[in-house]
């Protein structure tokens, strides 16, 4: 947030989990070429997108920036006029919002607490929190665009399966690596939505028309996400995390019956039907569904043992940010 922080609370800043993109591949991208494909109504997305604002404006609440101004050496309140929903001043918090001490206090992510002190609910709870308004917006635009499509195509649930177990598992990455850090944001859960779009891709990859022009725009869109993660104050490794846990659970979640299976069922007996899935989509869903559960039962293991992530991988501190001689990483922004 600020130069050296990004909030200051307690001595700690705040990993907000980035401003996404608000590119998205459009149904006219590619098409499946089923024409009797059915598509819901998306009304989970939008109840996501009201609960994280409902969240938002309840934190503000809470903050109630003008009341803590004998406990502040500099700076005012931004937006006065909204009484206790101002915001901190811009040197504490440039994206608009709360204290990182209120953030923490309310269920941001961090380490200690959730380690030391047991409070693995954390690792949920961080994904309903904001940084600030442009934090909350970003993510918001990102889910909208890329939430609503998917859950037309696949349904709430598989769709909410998949947001709810990709923020868990960027939480459980970020946990791993940040320690000096608190960490909020829904981009774990988006990047999630993400990977899950390539996977869906690639395990149905028969039944769609433009398929190269598809694959290299999803992949074009996840780079540039990507690379803004190793910016520093942005905790890039709930994206790949979430990314992760995306991708895989496509696999498991989002795989389409292969053309003409419909038709194939309903046909008469000895009329050679067919199996429901092709062979590869057998095999991606086991194969995903081995690594989720070793994945994320070593991550839990290692997280509630108190291990550091950095200490096993040396290098994966780039992941989240790569130091240049406009800025540097150093222990507190890792």
């Amino acid at each position: 947030m600020s130069r050296e922080d990004m909030e200051r609370g307690e001595g700690r800043g705040v990993k907000s989990r980035g401003n996404n993109s608000n590119s998205y591949l459009s149904p006219s991208t590619y098409s499946v070429e089923d024409t009797e494909a059915h598509y819901w109504t998306s009304w989970l997305v939008p109840m996501f997108v009201v609960a994280n604002v409902a969240v938002f404006i309840v934190v503000m609440y809470i903050n109630n920036c003008p009341a803590h101004l004998h406990k502040r050496l500099e700076g005012k309140c931004v937006a006065r006029f909204l009484g206790r929903f101002s915001f901190e001043p811009l040197k504490d918090n440039p994206l608009f919002g709360p204290s990182s001490a209120t953030l923490e206090r309310l269920g941001a992510l961090e380490w200690t607490k959730v380690v030391d002190k047991h409070q693995g609910w954390r690792l949920i709870t961080c994904i309903w929190l904001h940084a600030g308004i442009i934090h909350l917006l970003a993510n918001m635009l990102s889910l909208v665009f890329i939430g609503i499509r998917l859950e037309q195509q696949f349904g709430f649930v598989r769709i909410g399966v998949v947001y709810l177990l990709s923020g868990f598992g960027g939480s459980l990455l970020s946990s791993l690596f940040i320690r000096n850090n608190i960490s909020v944001g829904a981009s774990g859960a988006l990047f999630g939505l993400l990977g899950s779009m390539l996977s869906e891709l690639i395990t149905n990859w028969c039944i769609y028309t433009n398929k190269a022009a598809a694959l290299l725009t999803l992949l074009f869109i996840i780079a540039i996400n990507l690379a803004i993660g190793i910016l520093p104050h942005v905790d890039n490794f709930a994206h790949v995390g979430g990314f992760l846990s995306g991708f895989l659970l496509g696999f498991v979640l989002l795989p389409r019956p292969q053309y003409g299976w419909p038709e194939r069922r309903n046909a008469p007996s000895g009329g050679g039907v067919k199996s429901k899935y092709q062979a590869h989509q057998y095999v991606l869903w086991l194969v995903s569904v081995v690594l989720l559960i070793v994945g994320f039962t070593v991550a839990l293991v290692m997280l509630f043992k108190g291990e550091n992530g950095n200490d096993r991988c040396h290098w994966c501190h780039y992941l989240s940010c790569v130091p240049t001689s406009r800025w540097k990483c150093n222990d507190n922004n890792l």
